[in-house]
């Protein structure tokens, strides 16, 4: 099957704070939508499959209707991942989430809208439901502007530095995840996920030791290993997002 990743594609996938994947649908064509999810679980099944998707329809000129919409969220599940919530939006959008029966999130859109078009406080002000991880890694008091972790973050583990950089000063483990944000520092190997600029900042930067991430992502934009040129892993790699596209180069 042709891969559609040098074009534009019809939805537009990020990684959110916690791992669950925002899915901005860009055409909605139902079949194209689910050839794409499909492609992104066969590259990276140990990160797709099943994976939690937010639904966002804000770059449609109008909701979908019902019909249409509980086919997109059939596909979606068919292509190997699990369709959770709408991404909060206009009444029509409240009104369609009723009817299929999944809740909304305000969290994802705050990412693409403009502060004018930014959801009522209120809705802003929900907490975000949190992906299920095996344990939260104890963290050290924040060291100056950073948060520093000292301790190697081990399988289903997560340490997330909130407004700040995350220095971690051993390795992360394959499975585990290290969220800040502003940029990711980690002094050893990194095999789990790495996720910089997680309210979106786009100048966050991510630099490790020794590169062999599951999946890094700066801004919610990403590349999973297999996406990654082979002679950078195990190097020294900084990544960073320049014109809308992420970037990795050997740290020399």
């Amino acid at each position: 099957m042709a891969s559609r990743s040098d074009y534009e594609q019809a939805g537009e996938l990020k990684m959110g704070q916690v791992g669950i994947a925002n899915l901005r649908i860009r055409t909605l064509d139902v079949a194209r939508l689910g050839e794409e999810m499909r492609e992104r679980v066969a590259r990276a099944p140990n990160l797709f499959a099943r994976a939690a998707v937010v639904v966002d329809f804000g770059g449609l000129s109008q909701a979908p209707d019902a019909t249409t919409a509980g086919a997109l969220l059939e596909s979606l599940r068919q292509a190997g991942v699990i369709p959770v919530a709408l991404a909060y939006g206009t009444r029509e959008i409240d009104a369609l989430a009723q009817s299929l029966g999944l809740p909304l999130l305000a969290k994802f859109r705050a990412q693409y809208e403009s502060a004018e078009r930014e959801p009522p406080p209120a809705a802003r002000a929900a907490p975000e439901p949190t992906a299920p991880v095996a344990s939260v890694a104890p963290v050290a008091p924040a060291t100056g502007v950073s948060l520093m972790h000292t301790a190697p973050v081990r399988s289903g583990q997560q340490v997330y530095a909130q407004g700040r950089d995350l220095v971690v000063a051993a390795g992360v483990g394959a499975g585990a995840e290290v969220i800040a944000d502003g940029s990711v520092h980690v002094y050893g190997a990194l095999r789990g996920r790495a996720l910089a600029g997680a309210q979106g900042d786009e100048k966050a930067r991510i630099f490790c030791r020794e590169f062999h991430a599951e999946l890094v992502a700066i801004a919610g934009r990403y590349r999973v290993i297999e996406e990654v040129p082979r002679e950078l892993r195990g190097k020294a790699v900084q990544v960073w997002l320049e014109a809308d596209s992420l970037h990795l180069a050997e740290l020399g």
